[in-house]
């Protein structure tokens, strides 16, 4: 097994159903049932996912519900770490997230890039504008299904770049180095482990800024290679998340600053990477994602 992909949801039933599929081997490009496992992690929710809706996705997809109280997904990712098969990890911590059709394979032959690669993608959210804003115009789960079935989408998984808005920690684009969110990566086991995993002090609600100090840590690493993707992402659906569904008048990122500091004993900032490499293709609908 070359990949395990661990991905963590939460009261999301709508939105699983097509990050599951965007993960599938179904939907993904030239990456077999053999090459990956998906471990689907149900954290706590009120109304759990049926384990059908996983497993129908191939064989290598296997379904955990997470019994927790707990409003972070930190414990539940780091379990889905230990129940990984796969000598390499993945992980999409919010997993109202769509991938492109070619991420998988992209990730897999960006793996061969060094011995310790960590690799990432850029993230958009679906609409006209990043989701904290267009939801003050209206935009809404409704609203989204019709520009989804619009695109034809599953057909050209590609065609999510027309309809989308790229994330504010992906900016300013595809040359813009390594976002200070990494909303997928991949990384070794082995540099996974040495790290000690994502650390379960941030426990403000969707983990706060985990997946921030899970990139600063890791590109403190000793010989880590750091690699962004081209042409491929991941896309947001609206589903009431408590950083990218609320106006941003009421965003708890002083919660989030809080909590870090008080972890860390610093505020917060990104790490520099100054030596990223990029690695990829260019479909023509992710063209005017190209930094300047």
């Amino acid at each position: 097994m070359k990949l395990s992909i661990v991905i963590i949801f939460h009261n999301m039933r709508r939105e699983a159903t097509r990050s599951l599929f965007s993960l599938s081997p179904t939907y993904q490009q030239a990456a077999t049932e053999d090459d990956y496992e998906v471990i689907a992690i149900d954290n706590g929710s009120q109304s759990p996912l049926d384990p059908e809706t996983v497993t129908r996705q191939g064989p290598n997809f296997r379904y955990y519900f997470h019994d927790t109280t707990s409003i972070s997904p930190v414990e539940a990712m780091n379990l889905g770490a230990e129940m990984a098969r796969g000598k390499n990890l993945a992980f999409i911590v919010d997993g109202a997230r769509m991938a492109s059709p070619g991420l998988i394979s992209a990730s897999l032959q960006a793996l061969r890039l060094a011995q310790a690669p960590f690799i990432s993608s850029l993230s958009w959210h679906l609409g006209p504008d990043v989701q904290n804003k267009s939801m003050l115009a209206g935009y809404n789960q409704t609203v989204e299904d019709e520009l989804i079935e619009r695109i034809g989408w599953p057909e050209d998984g590609y065609r999510l770049f027309e309809i989308s808005t790229i994330a504010q920690s992906s900016r300013p684009g595809f040359l813009g180095g390594m976002p200070a969110e990494c909303s997928w990566l991949v990384l070794p086991r082995s540099v996974f482990q040495q790290i000690g995993g994502y650390d379960p002090g941030f426990q403000t609600g969707g983990g706060g800024l985990v997946n921030h100090d899970f990139r600063n840590r890791v590109l403190q690493v000793s010989g880590i290679y750091p690699v962004v993707l081209l042409g491929e992402g991941v896309f947001h659906q609206f589903h009431g998340g408590v950083a990218t569904n609320i106006p941003l008048k009421d965003h708890p990122i002083h919660l989030f600053k809080e909590e870090y500091k008080r972890l860390r004993g610093t505020d917060y900032s990104p790490f520099p990477c100054p030596n990223v490499r990029y690695f990829g293709h260019f479909p023509t609908t992710a063209r005017q994602f190209l930094a300047n």
